[in-house]
């Protein structure tokens, strides 16, 4: 079932005893969920009748015996599993699937993975629950996702706005409309969002950000990256390195794409990498400037990195020697 079908059942008050919401894109998902929390209960029915259990902290046993009982002064009973994913004995939830109670609503949360549709479990939960699977969507559809979101809060952006933010922002849905809820809170209906609107809400700066530090790279002027790249690790509140890390994956991609498509002109070439066309010199630029055997040593640095900004495998994070560890790959031819 499709996201708005569902919401516009919940706003009518079709109401289903079972949901499964899983897929890699969470930001959907917890979309679904603060819908379902907003329409099937009032502020004084969800005192006695709504439960939020997290995978990782509960058993079966426990949901079970939460579904099962009756509502109190109301006609639904809601029980919301978030983070489904972790839970080692989530198809033990089966026998209770098959035969859930009409009276509650039971909400599976199960974020950035899908469930295996081969299972009898999926199968059954196809069959019993309404079911939607959030799909990431793809790094060239960002910006269009941008534009169709700010325009249905009735904000217009001028061109570029949407390849900015997800230049910076990745394709994390979550984040960027938390950017864009702050950046429309600042900016007046009335007024076109423009790039600079963006980097002055946002925290873009103009001279130290992550846009420049890939403009540096791409050019191979590592003094004025290895600045940036400084200024990056010591204010890592407003540019986090997990950000700038997966900037600059999307980045090099890109320049990948550029180096193979190089034939192309900028309007093919925007096309195919999703870049505007405006910023295609840049990637041009840097894909004369490195090889594709360097281009793949910088991807296996920025993979390393990735894991060790996360703490994985390490003791202690320090974002200025991974940061370091990146400008040596791109110096090295």
């Amino acid at each position: 079932m499709t996201y708005d079908i569902i919401v516009s059942d919940l706003k009518s008050g079709i109401v289903s005893p079972l949901y499964l919401f899983h897929g890699e894109e969470p930001y959907y998902i917890d979309k679904l969920t603060n819908h379902i929390e907003e329409y099937l209960l009032s502020d004084s029915e969800k005192a006695f009748n709504q439960v939020v259990l997290y995978g990782k902290d509960v058993d079966i046993l426990t949901i079970i015996d939460e579904a099962r009982q009756y509502p109190m002064m109301s006609s639904k009973r809601l029980i919301i599993i978030k983070e489904a994913q972790q839970m080692k004995t989530l198809t033990d939830l089966l026998p209770y699937i098959e035969n859930a109670v009409p009276t509650t609503v039971l909400v599976i949360c199960y974020k950035y993975s899908r469930l295996d549709k081969r299972t009898k479990f999926a199968k059954i939960l196809e069959q019993k629950a309404v079911v939607f699977e959030s799909k990431r969507i793809y790094e060239n559809q960002v910006p269009t996702w941008i534009r169709e979101y700010l325009k249905n809060e009735g904000y217009q952006a001028s061109a570029g706005v949407g390849d900015l933010l997800a230049e910076y922002l990745g394709a994390d849905l979550s984040k960027i409309s938390n950017e864009l809820d702050k950046l429309m809170l600042n900016v007046p209906k009335s007024k076109q969002i423009t790039a600079e609107d963006v980097k002055e809400q946002i925290g873009i700066s103009k001279e130290f950000d992550v846009f420049e530090l890939q403009k540096m790279l791409g050019e191979k002027n590592f003094t004025k990256a290895a600045l940036i790249a400084k200024y990056l690790s010591e204010n890592q509140t407003p540019n986090p390195s997990v950000v700038v890390i997966a900037s600059l994956f999307v980045f090099f991609n890109k320049v990948m794409i550029t180096k193979y498509h190089s034939i192309k002109n900028d309007q093919e070439l925007s096309r195919i990498t999703g870049v505007n066309p405006f910023f295609m010199k840049d990637y041009r630029t840097a894909a004369k400037n490195y090889s594709i055997p360097q281009l793949l040593k910088i991807f296996n640095t920025l993979k390393t990195s990735d894991q060790a900004s996360k703490g994985v495998g390490i003791r202690r994070v320090d974002i200025h020697s991974i940061y370091k560890d990146i400008l040596i790959s791109c110096m090295i031819p």
